[in-house]
């Protein structure tokens, strides 16, 4: 993220967080803003400029410092016009409206989403509020049950939810989030409520554009028989196989030089025999070059297409899906990498948006993944 519409905090409430972290280490400085807000250096000394102007701070070669006196804390401050865009005025301006608790529950607590709750709970701690997190599973049909036991609590201000769209109670869980009185925004996951097909609020990375860029980067290199293996039936999976087609019919690679194929659970007794398959077709159809979707799939298959002789990258390159553990291995795995931080830290400004302004228009956020060029990728062999 890197201008004023990626998906940081608000100006009000960027000067909020200065003015917090002001009062902490009594400094701010524009290399931490930078990373902690995901917003440019021009904005920030924008930003900065205009807090001193309010007579907030003092600005000081490379970020700012307390006024002399140190700093106001009467309405009409920065932290608090933050928390008052929704018309407050007087005592009831004075009044932190930012507390509380959100309630978060994502279907796993290890691969992909600890990132994700890290970006959560961060932007969390600079808006005043606390988490509830819960981890269910891909294998919970009805969320419900948890969702309602999480709000039962009048804490609970806002939820976060990631929920399975693969069950039959998928649409059921969406109308609950709906129905239930408290803001929601779903992370990772597209969705609309019925009867309208009104959409929902989201953060979501554009997992389609990342198949995409795998795709351009195997052609750049000169690759043109590619295959894809997913690793189940998921959202992730469903856009990344739209990608990859829309990336092969734009590269003018015909279908029949590519293959798809879906990998079961790593527990399963089938995955091994399932990926010599696919390491079969490849072989057979020339294939140089594979996208594996996630992380440990694509080192499954490094192991076994290694142990029949095949080189990687001199004979299969391959680029994983996801980038969690991708950089440790060996062959260090070239990786598309999602923007799981960000995703949680938009999902969360979302929430206190929505709960400041409650008739606001929806947002869905589409964040960018990119590509991390390392060792398993490289030019076909030829002759």
């Amino acid at each position: 993220m890197t201008d004023d519409t990626a998906p940081g905090l608000l100006a009000p409430a960027r000067h909020a967080y200065v003015q917090s972290v002001l009062a902490r280490d009594g400094v701010v400085r524009i290399s931490q803003l930078t990373d902690e807000l995901g917003v440019t250096p021009v904005t920030l000394r924008r930003d900065l400029a205009l807090m001193e102007q309010a007579g907030l701070l003092v600005r000081v070669h490379g970020g700012a410092v307390p006024p002399e006196g140190g700093l106001p804390t009467a309405p009409g401050t920065a932290a608090n016009d933050a928390v008052g865009a929704t018309g407050a005025t007087g005592a009831e301006e004075a009044a932190p409206k930012l507390t509380g608790t959100i309630a978060v529950l994502v279907p796993s607590l290890n691969f992909y989403w600890p990132t994700v709750v890290r970006g959560i709970e961060e932007r969390a701690r600079a808006l005043g509020l606390k988490v509830l997190l819960r981890g269910a599973s891909y294998e919970l049909q009805d969320e419900r049950p948890v969702l309602e036991r999480l709000v039962q609590s009048d804490e609970v201000r806002g939820l976060i939810v990631a929920p399975n769209t693969d069950t039959p109670h998928a649409q059921d869980v969406v109308q609950w989030l709906a129905d239930c009185g408290i803001p929601s925004v779903l992370a990772e996951r597209d969705a609309t409520r019925l009867p309208e097909h009104e959409p929902v609020e989201s953060a979501t990375t554009d997992h389609a554009l990342g198949a995409v860029l795998a795709a351009r980067h195997l052609a750049a290199l000169g690759h043109r028989k590619v295959g894809l293996v997913l690793s189940r039936e998921s959202p992730t999976s469903r856009k990344i196989a739209a990608g990859w087609q829309a990336a092969c019919d734009d590269l003018g690679l015909d279908a029949a030089e590519h293959f798809e194929t879906v990998v079961p659970d790593r527990s399963t007794p089938e995955f091994s025999d399932t990926i010599n398959a696919a390491l079969d077709v490849a072989t057979g159809a020339g294939v140089t070059a594979l996208l594996v979707h996630s992380d440990p799939e694509a080192m499954a298959f490094v192991d076994l297409a290694l142990n029949r002789g095949i080189s990687v990258p001199g004979d299969l390159s391959i680029i994983a899906y996801d980038d969690e553990i991708a950089e440790l291995f060996t062959p260090a795995l070239t990786a598309v990498q999602p923007p799981r931080l960000d995703v949680g830290r938009a999902a969360i400004d979302l929430l206190a948006q929505r709960i400041l302004e409650p008739d606001r228009a929806v947002h869905r956020l589409t964040i960018s993944p990119r590509l991390v060029v390392r060792e398993s990728t490289a030019p076909p062999r030829h002759g």
